[in-house]
């Protein structure tokens, strides 16, 4: 697939600036974290601050482009869907993997998608420690730093390497999640937990991983790496095979032959 028409969008170039200008603040922290002890005080605010600007730094990008948009992902309630009906939404997450970056650890990416009512549109997930762009718009594919890519071919679930998230401490489904992590490792070729959502998912876009999924998330996490997913040729859904990932915090994602065996393999080990 030619990547012009999607490098003449408009709505996915202001997703890019606003993914790169955040990019430049988290590059800026990152030289003075590596200054500093881990642990220490000043090495805390550094981190959260980065966060800070670089959250600024999108809202102020998008903000300047379309000002009549609501922007998701800024606050913990919510408010700014309730302050903007907007059928446009931005959905970002600054610092996807804000833990990693912390500790520099080098797996985390900024994430920025637009979805125009229940439908993502336009996705920007990047890497800054790596300098990869993953990009796409709905119905012309998906790019890793203008080239077009894929997801992989592979139909066993023996064969697969898949990617997944573990809980947060402390947020009730760890429980629920052991069963599912312990079945899927015991069948897959191998599974990875690295720290980014969205990262993972444009991995998976990739065909760098072959399967993933996740019991608790954001909005942000998710919702530009699905549109990278889906553009790639994947396919995303819900435990239960439906879509509504956003809605129940529950995602798989996976090459498309590989798609059931592993909602399959989840579902027989919730049941």
């Amino acid at each position: 697939m030619s990547d012009v028409p999607m490098v003449g969008d408009p709505v996915l170039a202001v997703a890019v600036r606003a993914a790169r200008r955040a990019a430049s603040v988290i590059v800026d922290a990152g030289r003075d974290l590596k200054r500093l002890p881990t642990f220490s005080k000043e090495h805390g605010e550094i981190a959260a601050a980065a966060g800070d600007e670089a959250k600024a730094a999108i809202v102020a990008t998008i903000g300047a482009a379309f000002p009549e948009h609501a922007i998701l992902g800024t606050d913990g309630d919510g408010s700014a869907e309730a302050k903007n009906p907007s059928p446009y939404k931005w959905i970002v997450d600054p610092i996807d993997g804000a833990t990693n970056f912390a500790h520099g650890y080098p797996h985390y990416a900024v994430s920025v998608a637009l979805a125009h009512g229940s439908d993502i549109t336009h996705a920007a997930v990047l890497d800054p420690v790596h300098d990869e762009l993953f990009t796409a718009v709905h119905g012309k594919g998906a790019q890793l730093n203008g080239a077009p890519i894929r997801v992989s071919a592979c139909t066993r679930l023996e064969e697969a390497l898949v990617g997944t998230v573990i809980p947060a401490r402390g947020g009730g489904r760890t429980t629920a999640y052991l069963p599912i992590m312990t079945a899927v490792m015991r069948r897959c070729a191998g599974l990875r937990r690295a720290g980014a959502c969205s990262l993972d998912l444009a991995y998976l876009a990739a065909g760098r991983l072959d399967g993933y999924f996740v019991t608790s998330l954001k909005a942000g996490d998710v919702a530009a790496g699905a549109l990278l997913v889906k553009e790639a040729g994947g396919r995303v859904g819900d435990f239960a095979g439906g879509l509504e990932f956003l809605r129940t915090h529950e995602v798989i994602a996976a090459a498309p032959g590989l798609f059931t065996p592993l909602r399959e393999a989840i579902a027989a080990a919730r049941a």
